[in-house]
């Protein structure tokens, strides 16, 4: 029989909590929560009845609970059920919306279940973030993307206009996370910088240069840590001179960006110097 698993995290920076329940068997009974669940089904499949409507749920099917929707679920045939959520209280979720919108409405999700929703890939690497506890500034570009997506395709608010904005601005970011890439940058004081939104900062910014803010940092961490690890520079050493939490952090990243691990880099540049004697 497999093993039930149920992790409970409060993320600190984004105070949201993240739920994973894994192998169980549980039945819930009608009730409701005071916060928006935003949730996907990863393995089982599952019978759902919100505000009196019946479901059959899916893995890759997301669920979206406004504030006090009533709801229940049970199992099917004996299947277990793996899930993960996010847990958003309305006075989280309307600085979001300030943020992205410039609106201090809360949002209505229209529909309970999303099928195959595109959602749930965004939505599991946050979660996966939350749990590891990864950085502020990544998890919170995860997170206004992820509201946004959903609000826009599957809630009753409607949104504005983007502002044009000039280059200007965007060079300014792209300055200071060339200056100061060793250090621990936040959304929060990218955004005071400019005098921009965290959400209008994260949209421009990406439609300008093609790749987020938070992804433009780690480019620059990985190229200096390339430079200092053909210096003959320890990955360990490496890891802290270029602004990431520890030597895992860089090879995860290095791995990803370059294709070689710090150590097989390294090597390359000391079998040239053992070549050239």
């Amino acid at each position: 029989m497999t093993k039930e698993i149920r992790t409970a995290h409060v993320d600190a920076d984004l105070h949201i909590e993240a739920y994973r329940f894994k192998g169980i068997m549980q039945k819930f009974p009608a009730h409701f929560h005071e916060y928006y669940v935003i949730g996907f089904i990863e393995e089982g499949q599952r019978h759902l009845i919100c505000q009196g409507k019946e479901y059959i749920i899916n893995p890759g099917d997301l669920l979206l609970f406004n504030p006090y929707d009533v709801h229940s679920c049970e199992q099917i045939d004996g299947k277990t059920l793996d899930y993960r959520c996010i847990n958003v209280t309305p006075e989280v979720m309307k600085k979001a919306v300030f943020d992205i919108n410039g609106s201090e409405s809360l949002p209505r999700f229209n529909s309970s279940v999303v099928q195959r929703s595109d959602a749930v890939s965004s939505l599991k690497e946050l979660h996966l973030q939350i749990l590891n506890g990864e950085r502020e500034f990544k998890k919170e570009e995860l997170f206004l993307y992820l509201l946004e997506e959903l609000m826009q395709e599957h809630s009753n608010l409607s949104f504005l206009s983007s502002a044009v904005d000039t280059s200007h601005e965007i060079t300014t970011i792209c300055s200071y996370l060339e200056d100061n890439y060793t250090n621990k940058i936040t959304l929060d004081e990218l955004s005071q910088l400019i005098g921009w939104s965290k959400y209008r900062l994260l949209r421009s910014f990406t439609k300008q240069k093609g790749i987020s803010p938070y992804s433009y940092l780690e480019t620059i961490r990985i190229n200096q840590a390339k430079k200092l690890l053909e210096q003959g520079k320890k990955p360990i050493d490496v890891s802290f001179l270029t602004g990431f939490s520890d030597q895992s952090h860089l090879t995860r990243f290095f791995k990803n960006q370059v294709g070689l691990t710090p150590k097989q880099y390294m090597k390359i540049f000391e079998n040239e110097k053992k070549t050239g004697c």
